[in-house]
């Protein structure tokens, strides 16, 4: 396929040169060839399975990534006519946090991914805030302390698989998030690294130091010998091994698929804000050279390191954004296709006081509530499925508000607009009702794939392709922007939200584990 930003004309690699961008999901491999212009050359893809072998848990078969990520690229190279010898540089966007640990010796996994997603850690996170270790964790990491990071995923892995422990001491084993993985793959094993963005989502780095932290390894029992080096976001690491595309080709970013995002969407200064709508919702603002704190349960991350030096990002993170969406395919069999949703939910002027609150996978930001079921609230015999889908797509947006309203006041700035991408931002229902309740404009780019194409431009600027971040940022174009009703009622709306959020917590209290209850009274006497 080819489809130019801003327009719709193919283009050829500018003076022979273009750049290959690997996009490791949570459900695809995708690999995507940009011209110097931000034309899409070629693009493919292909599913990657997901496991849940016990409820909460969430897993994926790391060489099905590889082996789907290769395909994938290999493909993406043939259909474009790009000769290998005009590939300037590849970049690589990655889901976070999702864990992995492998053998050295023979870059074979000692056990299953464990998927972001995953919730089997949330008793020890529950242990360790009630031991008092939060406020560390929040000041060093700046995230809080949740299942959905890797540290406590990696000493599951370590505690679980036998003799794992052992081995990791002794510098057998290695661990990475997905980049890193694909970084030890690509390379032959030559290349055992991650970028600071992706260092960030561990617990297991300082944010402001820019390394592993040993109080942070020894709190979470993580030997450093098992650990990545930290290396930029922009910037050559490496080669590729000849025998995976025929020559060597350097690697020239490593990436966060929100951060990428962000940058995709030209979000380079401060107060600018993207929301991406994929599996989960992400809204990330930028904030700067110096990270905020949060005091409403969000996210201080790295945005971005070149040449060592920093950005950082706020983040919000909805666990089920266009999941929710899948679900009503494969769970509820009230659509066929995604796509069919907004159809569906058009077919009702209003979901009629129903509220889906989609917390499949627990409650993110800025609830952390990893024990939280979803639920649908407010139904009569009159309601449809055209109402549950309107709700679904209603439950999304009102996700993101909730963020938008704590970025706001952690930064002490609200955005002029929210530029949307992500898979579920062509839903033109669920953009316009998210300006709605939001209060401010949302634009939707002309090139979506912003996450791919943060990597592109990460790895042309490291090897010359473009010269600065101003020049980036002037290939972005917008393809709509959704004006907010003035006749919403968004108060309204958002206090119906509000008040289903506060059913749902409440009984995620109350399905708390006997044991975890009985240490809590016993903490309290």
């Amino acid at each position: 396929m080819a489809d130019r930003m801003g327009g719709t004309m193919a283009s050829e690699a500018k003076n022979g040169r273009a750049i290959l961008a690997l996009d490791q999901g949570t459900t695809s491999a995708r690999a995507i060839v940009f011209a110097a212009d931000g034309a899409v050359l070629a693009l493919a893809q292909r599913e990657i399975g997901l496991t849940f072998p016990q409820a909460g848990w969430v897993e994926q078969d790391p060489l099905e990534i590889w082996t789907a990520q290769r395909a994938t690229a290999a493909e993406a190279l043939q259909d474009s006519g790009v000769a290998i010898a005009d590939v300037a540089a590849i970049g690589i966007t990655n889901q976070r946090e999702t864990t992995i640990v492998w053998d050295r010796a023979t870059s074979l996994p000692i056990a299953p991914a464990i998927v972001w997603q995953d919730r089997r850690t949330a008793e020890r996170c529950e242990e360790l805030r009630r031991a008092g270790h939060e406020a560390l964790v929040r000041r060093k990491t700046g995230l809080v302390l949740d299942p959905y990071f890797s540290a406590t995923k990696i000493r599951w892995l370590l505690d679980a698989v036998p003799g794992a422990r052992e081995r990791a001491a002794r510098g057998e084993l290695a661990f990475g998030t997905v980049d890193s993985w694909l970084a030890w793959q690509l390379s032959g094993g030559r290349l055992h690294i991650t970028d600071a963005t992706n260092a960030s989502r561990t617990l297991l780095y300082d944010l402001r130091a820019g390394d592993w932290d040993d109080e942070l390894l020894a709190l979470f029992d993580v030997p450093r010998a098992l650990l990545p080096a930290v290396c930029d976001t922009c910037g050559v690491v490496g080669q590729t091994d000849a025998a995976v595309f025929g020559a060597p080709l350097p690697l020239a970013a490593m990436v966060g698929d929100q951060q990428a995002a962000l940058f995709g969407q030209a979000c380079t200064a401060r107060g600018m804000t993207k929301v991406t709508y994929g599996t989960g919702c992400f809204l990330l603002l930028n904030t700067g050279e110096e990270p905020v704190e949060s005091q409403s349960g969000l996210l201080s991350t790295v945005a971005l390191q070149r040449g060592g030096r920093r950005t950082y990002a706020l983040e919000g993170s909805v666990f089920i954004g266009g999941a929710a969406i899948q679900w009503l395919r494969d769970g509820l069999g009230i659509i066929a296709e995604a796509r069919d949703s907004a159809a569906l939910a058009a077919r009702v002027p209003a979901s009629d006081g129903v509220y889906f609150v989609p917390a499949l996978a627990g409650l993110g930001a800025p609830y952390w509530e990893p024990r939280a079921r979803g639920a649908i609230l407010g139904l009569t015999r009159g309601t449809t499925a055209a109402h549950i889908a309107r709700a679904t797509l209603e439950g999304i947006a009102f996700q993101v508000a909730d963020l938008l309203g704590a970025v706001a006041g952690d930064a002490g700035v609200t955005p002029a607009d929210v530029r949307a991408d992500g898979g579920a931002s062509h839903n033109d229902l669920l953009l316009q009702f998210q300006a709605d309740v939001l209060g401010v404009p949302v634009t939707r780019a002309a090139q979506t794939e912003s996450t791919a194409l943060g990597a592109a431009l990460l790895a042309g600027l490291a090897v010359g392709l473009w010269k600065d971040e101003r020049q980036t940022a002037d290939l972005w174009r917008a393809e709509r922007t959704f004006a907010p009703d003035p006749v919403a009622d968004r108060e309204a709306l958002l206090a119906g939200w509000r008040a289903a959020v506060a059913c749902v917590r409440d009984l995620a209290g109350r399905t708390e584990p006997p044991a975890a209850r009985r240490r809590a009274g016993e903490q309290g006497r």
